[in-house]
Order: C-alpha cells, then sequence, then structure tokens
C-alpha cells in the first residue's frame, strides 16, 4: 500500500513525501494512514475493497459526496473529503481514496463522554436534519430478515469461534429483529439528509469544538430513527456504559436545532436493534463470505455486536423510561 499512496500523491500533486506513511488505527470497515508533504499534512483513507465491489457503492458514495458539500454549504464543522483532479473519489492501481487535510483533535474518549459533549453532538445532528427536513411518502419500511438459523447452521459447518456465541443468543437475536422491524413499520413518514455513522468514534475534537468525520453514509433518511439510535450510542451503550442524563443531553441539543414534535421515542425503542445489521455484516466476515482476510476481525466484532444488543435488551426499560421523561 505504500507504493500506492506515494503514486496517489504524485497523480494528485501533492508534493514531495516529508515524513513516513503512517497507518491510522481505529477504523473497522476501511484504512486510514497520515502522510506529510511538502504542501501540509492529509490523511488518506482506502476504501475497503469488498465494499467498493457492492453493486450501488459508487452510487451512494456519490450522493453522500453531493450531501457533504451540503453540509459544507450550511456551516455544518465538518472534515470534508479534498477535491483534487475534479473529484472527490480517487482511483489508483484499482484502488479507492479519499483524502482530507489533517485534522487536529482527538477522537472522542468513549469512557468518558460528557453531558457537554452530547449536547453538542445532538445539536450538530439537529442542524443537519433541519437542513433539508419534509414529510415523506408513506411507505412499506425496509426491514431486517436476517436468517440467523442459517448463520449458526453455516458457523457449525466451518467450525468457526463464532458458532457457539451465535447458537447461545439465537433467541435474543430473532427477539431483537422482530423488535427493529416493528419499530420501523411504527416510525412517523419523515424525510431528511442523515448521517447515520455519527456516533463518538467519528466526532473529533479540538479545542473544545467537534468536528464531523467519515461522512461517506450521508444520505436521505428517517431523523427520527438516526436520532434515537445515535442518542443511545452518545449516551453509552456501545461500551456498556448507558447514563440517562446523557440520553436527555443529547435530545436537549437536538431539540434546540431541530424540533419536528414528535416525542414518542419511547414506542420505537426497536430502533436500538439497527445493530444487528452490522452483526449480520461481521458474521459474514469471520465466515469469510466478505472481506478478503478479515476474519479475526469479524469474529471480534460479533463478540461485540452481540454483548451490545445483550446490553439493550437489559436496559429497555430503564432506557424507555429516560425516553418517557423527554415527552
Amino acid at each position: 500500500m505504500k507504493e500506492t499512496i506515494e503514486k496517489l500523491i504524485k497523480q494528485c500533486r501533492l508534493g514531495n513525501l516529508t515524513g513516513d506513511i503512517t497507518p491510522v488505527s481505529g477504523g473497522l470497515m476501511h484504512r486510514m494512514y497520515k502522510v506529510q508533504t511538502e504542501q501540509g499534512v492529509y490523511a488518506m483513507k482506502h476504501l475497503n475493497p469488498s465494499i467498493m465491489k457492492r453493486p450501488q457503492a459508487r452510487d451512494n458514495y456519490k450522493t453522500a459526496e453531493t450531501l457533504e458539500a451540503v453540509l459544507e454549504t450550511a456551516g455544518i464543522p465538518i472534515v470534508p473529503a479534498m477535491t483534487l483532479l475534479g473529484r472527490k473519489m480517487q482511483e489508483l492501481d484499482g484502488n479507492f481514496f479519499y483524502i482530507y487535510r489533517w485534522q487536529q483533535g482527538s477522537i472522542t474518549d468513549w469512557n468518558n463522554i460528557t453531558k457537554e459533549q452530547c449536547r453538542k453532538a445532538g445539536e450538530i445532528l439537529g442542524r443537519i436534519h433541519a437542513i433539508d427536513a419534509k414529510p415523506a411518502e408513506p411507505e412499506e419500511p425496509e426491514l431486517f430478515e436476517a436468517d440467523f438459523r442459517e448463520h449458526v447452521r453455516l458457523s457449525k459447518e466451518k467450525k468457526s469461534p463464532i458458532a457457539e456465541i451465535l447458537s447461545e443468543n439465537f433467541a435474543l437475536l430473532m427477539n431483537a429483529q422482530n423488535k427493529l422491524n416493528e419499530a420501523r413499520r411504527s416510525l412517523p413518514a419523515l424525510q431528511s439528509i442523515c448521517d447515520d455513522d455519527m456516533d463518538p468514534k467519528n466526532v473529533m475534537w479540538y479545542e473544545g469544538n467537534p468536528y464531523v468525520i467519515d461522512l461517506e453514509c450521508l444520505s436521505y433518511g428517517n431523523p427520527v430513527a438516526s436520532c434515537l439510535d445515535l442518542s443511545l450510542q452518545w449516551a453509552g451503550i456501545v461500551n456498556g456504559m448507558y447514563k440517562g442524563e446523557c440520553l436527555v443531553a443529547f435530545h436537549e441539543g437536538y431539540r434546540s436545532a431541530y424540533d419536528n414534535g414528535f416525542r414518542d421515542y419511547d414506542k420505537l425503542f426497536g430502533i436500538s436493534y439497527t445493530w444487528l445489521e452490522w452483526l449480520e455484516y461481521n458474521v459474514r466476515r469471520a465466515l469469510g463470505l466478505e472481506g478478503n482476510g478479515e476474519e479475526a476481525l469479524g469474529e471480534s466484532e460479533v463478540r461485540n455486536t452481540i454483548a451490545r444488543i445483550q446490553y439493550l435488551s437489559d436496559l429497555e426499560e430503564e432506557i424507555r423510561g429516560t425516553f418517557r421523561s423527554l415527552a
């Protein structure tokens, strides 16, 4: 990859290298590198090749690029991909990249998220949703229908390390899937620009100010589902440190920027089980059906994600109570 990045630097006319090409840790989907040249310091994101092979990938990224420009124009604090050679996405030797100016600061500390950070994150999400919020035509929701029974069977057949944890949690996963689909059927018919990946790992802080990074998931979606899911992530469910006060702070910040009047979040708790989509992707990774040589990462994320789903299930009544208090 070092040789490819060196060629990319020349292709994009970013000057000569003045330091090492350094991998940046933290990404679970793509690979990031820090690069310093005569012209500046850059972050180069190598997009996951298995993702880029999907039929809709290029169109989805194009949509995200267009919406990224809308957010930039609206003054949302983001770190946008650079436009070089007339385009944002760069291609070289069958590899795809986004290049960013290096953003000073640090990623949110998952173990020490403050109420003020949650309030600011909620405000940013509200500002994004407010840009082009509108009623949507009622339609059948996209339901999640994973065949976990088949996943259990195949993982046992392959003697995969995830076979036991999938089998032990089969009932939990089916219950979560049913609740997720029930909640999706009950969502109000609303639409806005959404960044469903705006969780704590994708917000950097510099001198107390937040900057949203990794905007490839920008699309039009349901703002209620987006707000519910992200508010829970900021409130600590990802690492098992839920704080109701952080959930409240996120929604206070959100409503200060955008308030569509919706209050029945407790009835849509099942949206929180959107984690099932990440779980299924990593089951496929662990079984060698997705990605290339990513089995170990898939196995780790299967365990982590099932733990989050179990944690959500255990805290359902407490979380729903906090949502009711916001009404």
